[in-house]
This record gives structure tokens, C-alpha cells and sequence, in this order.
């Protein structure tokens, strides 16, 4: 049974913000940011109380022999609807991540499997940016290095949008892809992985950092096989010396890449203060479906077969041509719809 009392709270919250919107008082921009994420919240509220008054008047008017048959009619379908209206309401009631709101930073680099590898880390950049397309994000690449054959050593993007990091943040891992390479003149089926890394994009009071921490060096840039040589030192890297963490970014404003590779360090800072924060949780749910942990194998792409097999939630399909085109939106909704029943399933306990 959902806590009615607590739904009159949010409904209160709500409305008090929408009214100090209105009036201008206050600080707007958080307000509004609050006001945006109870509104979807306070969306299921109203439906499910409406569904209890719609009951609650059915049943009363079983006593009016006029109304009595409506009634009877009525009430099977709302008494129907109630159990998913509050499973619904449970969902939108569940703790957030603070972080989900926040766009992203995706990392994805080539684990075993020597160029075959870094050519699937480039499959995966591809089915990224088009997913992200898709959703109407936009997708900026800050740090990219490539193989002659045009395979991924490193790619550093950041993705900008609504709920970014909610959708993407199941995606860090192993992937691990079964195919014959286009090296391979044999036709033996070869298999090799990936590593993605999503991060949320943090903000600058989220992480403090003290510029003598920092060495930042300047070079030239340089494309694929060393092409496209600039002729000014304009790419930037950053060391962060208590850490070690080294970030670089290679756009043509140095300006540019100074602000990137700063983003890019502050995300990487934030995702190990979190995971920090996470492993010091006694009894803390296993975190991203699964351990969390990147060395963790999460999902093979058998090509051969066109499967892809998602090994944290048991979710095969035979759509990899699709998926590889970036819909990747099945894959997501399932990921997030097994959170969310295992954090019910933990309130529940």
C-alpha cells in the first residue's frame, strides 16, 4: 500500500514550487529543477488518487438502485487498474541517483583482441553516437586516437541531454564481441572485447580542485596514423597529480581543450569519490545491475548468429544488425525495468 500522507507531502512540495515559480521568488533555476523532477512523480499521484475517487464513488453508488448496474460495470475495470497505477507510483517514489539527471562521459577503449578489438571499440562508438541521435542527444567527441585500419585506441565523448547518465550508466563494462575479423582470410570466428566506461558529468561544486594539484602540457595534435599534423600546440593534457589521472583533448582551440580535458578530470574524480561512497555503504545493493565492477563481462555480440546476449539480466535478442544501428532502446528499457524491480525488491524486504 503506497503512504497517502507522503503522496499529500510531495503534492504540497509541488505545488509550493510551481507557486514560487510563478511569483519569481527564490532561487528559479533550482527551483525549476526540483519542479522537474516531481512532476512525473506527482503525474502518477494525481492518476492514482483520481482511480480511488472513481472507486470510491462507484461504490457508493451501489446503494442507488439507478446507478447500481453502472456501478457494477465500472468497478471490475478500476479495481483492475489499481495494482499497476500504485506499482507505477512505487517506481516514481523510489530513491533517485542524484547523478541520473546529469549528462555523461563515455569512455570506450579496446581491451584483448589487438586490432580486431580497437575495430569493435569503433562498432561500439558508432551504435553510441546514433543511440544518442536517436534520443535527440548531442554527442561530442573531446579525445579520439584511431588505428591505420581505422579502429578506436581511445574515445573520449561527452553526451548532452535529458536523463543521459539514467540511460546510459548500464552500459559500463566488458563487451565482448564473437566474429571473423575483417583481417582474418581464414573465416575463423575470433573473439575479442571492449571496455566502456559512463560517467556522470560533474559540477564544478561537486569536485574542488586545487590547480597546483595540476600540470597541464600543451602538444600538437595529430589524427589517424599521424595525419593531419596541426602546426600550433593546441591540444591539452592534464595530469592530476595526487591521483595520476591524465586526461587529454585534442580540438582545434586550446582554449577548448582546456575546458574539455577539465570536464573530463572532474568526471573521472567524481565517478571514484562515488564509487568510493558506494563500496563504504554497508549492505549496499550490488551497484549498475551487477557488481558494477568494469572488469566484469556484461555482454557478448555474437555476429555470426546476430545475437546479442545481455549476461546481467539473462536478455537474449536476434537483432544485432539493428542494435549495432543504435537501437539500443530494448536493451535499456530492460536494464533499467530490473533495477527498478530490484531496488522495489529491497524496500520490500
Amino acid at each position: 500500500m503506497v503512504p497517502l500522507d507522503r503522496l499529500a507531502q510531495i503534492t504540497d512540495r509541488f505545488e509550493y514550487l510551481e507557486a514560487a515559480m510563478s511569483d519569481g521568488s527564490g532561487d528559479i533555476a533550482a527551483l525549476g529543477r526540483e519542479y522537474a523532477e516531481l512532476r512525473p512523480v506527482v503525474s502518477e499521484i494525481r492518476e492514482y488518487r483520481a482511480t480511488l475517487d472513481a472507486i470510491a464513488e462507484a461504490e457508493a453508488m451501489l446503494d442507488d438502485p439507478e446507478m447500481r448496474e453502472l456501478a457494477e460495470d465500472e468497478l471490475p475495470l478500476l479495481r483492475e487498474r489499481l495494482p499497476e497505477l500504485e506499482e507505477n507510483l512505487r517506481i516514481a517514489l523510489l530513491p533517485r541517483d542524484a547523478a541520473d539527471a546529469r549528462p555523461a562521459i563515455l569512455e570506450i577503449r579496446p581491451g584483448t583482441g589487438g586490432e580486431e578489438a580497437a575495430l569493435f571499440a569503433a562498432d561500439l562508438m558508432r551504435m553510441y553516437q546514433r543511440f544518442a541521435e536517436a534520443q535527440g542527444w548531442r554527442f561530442e567527441i573531446a579525445e579520439m586516437a584511431e588505428t591505420e585500419l581505422g579502429g578506436l585506441k581511445e574515445l573520449v565523448a561527452n553526451v548532452q541531454g535529458d536523463g543521459v547518465f539514467a540511460r546510459l550508466k548500464f552500459e559500463s563494462g566488458v563487451h565482448r564481441v564473437q566474429r571473423v575479423p575483417a583481417t582474418e582470410s581464414g573465416g575463423r570466428i575470433h573473439t575479442s572485447a571492449a571496455t566502456v566506461a559512463v560517467l556522470p558529468e560533474a559540477q564544478e561544486v561537486d569536485i574542488h580542485i586545487d590547480p597546483a594539484d595540476l600540470r597541464i602540457d600543451t602538444m600538437r595534435a595529430s589524427g589517424a596514423g599521424g595525419q593531419h599534423v596541426n602546426t600550433t600546440d593546441s591540444a591539452v593534457r592534464i595530469t592530476h597529480l595526487p591521483t595520476g589521472i591524465v586526461v587529454t583533448s585534442s580540438e582545434k582551440s586550446q582554449h577548448r581543450n582546456r575546458e574539455i580535458a577539465l570536464q573530463v578530470l572532474r568526471a573521472r574524480l567524481y565517478d571514484a569519490e562515488r564509487q568510493r561512497a558506494d563500496s563504504e555503504r554497508a549492505g549496499a545493493r550490488k551497484a549498475q545491475v551487477g557488481s558494477g565492477d568494469r572488469s566484469e563481462r556484461i555482454r557478448t555480440y555474437n555476429f555470426p548468429q546476430g545475437r546479442l546476449t545481455d549476461h546481467r539480466i539473462n536478455l537474449t535478442l536476434y537483432k544485432l544488425d539493428q542494435v549495432m544501428q543504435g537501437d539500443l532502446g530494448e536493451v535499456v528499457d530492460a536494464l533499467v525495468a530490473e533495477d527498478q524491480a530490484a531496488r522495489l525488491a529491497e524496500l520490500d524486504a
